[in-house]
């Protein structure tokens, strides 16, 4: 299986810009702390969650088609495969079926919600908890390009209710949120 440094090299390879790199950074996270918290395999999870946009700002009307072709054509495993393309199953036609594709498609969006509300805070991410997303979910104008039916049903989809869900990857996210710029440093 490949690892997380050649999944971080074929990145820098095909995403050159890094909001899109940090938000998969992000999704990786998120997924990794699933991962973990299920007893599954969290270098595997954490390679679609890595993975998951690869083509996106390349190929954007052919995404997840692209990138699936090269990770196929590299070796990854066919369960980071099949979670790329179910996130994508209004495209593809493969739908969330297995832990990985449904956690995978749970916190896509989320992640996106959630850094945008970091960043309008003082304090980042440091001490955000599930109800500051909440009450930015609600105004429809902010961070627009979140899809909140997304947000909500990938909550549904791994039968956790939405607060739990957004405290997991608020808590997921702030394990890496220094590389994210997500961290407020302390005023002096």
């Amino acid at each position: 299986m490949p690892t997380r440094e050649d999944a971080l090299s074929l990145l820098e390879e095909w995403v050159d810009n890094e909001g899109l790199r940090n938000h998969m950074r992000s999704v990786e996270a998120a997924v990794r702390w699933y991962a973990r918290a299920a007893g599954e395999d969290e270098e595997m999870w954490g390679l679609a969650g890595l993975l998951h946009d690869l083509d996106w700002e390349k190929y954007p009307d052919e995404h997840p088609l692209k990138a699936v072709g090269e990770l196929r054509r590299r070796g990854y495993p066919e369960e980071v495969v099949h979670a790329i393309l179910a996130h994508r199953s209004d495209f593809t036609g493969i739908a969330p079926e297995t832990p990985l594709d449904r956690t995978l498609v749970a916190c896509d969006e989320l992640t996106g919600l959630i850094t945008a509300t970091a960043l309008m805070r003082p304090t980042g991410i440091d001490d955000m908890q599930a109800k500051s997303v909440k009450k930015k979910m609600k105004d429809k104008a902010f961070a627009a390009g979140v899809d909140r039916e997304d947000v909500r049903s990938g909550a549904e989809l791994l039968g956790v209710e939405l607060d739990t869900h957004i405290a997991n990857v608020i808590e997921a996210m702030r394990e890496i949120s220094g590389e994210l710029g997500l961290r407020r440093a302390p005023e002096h």
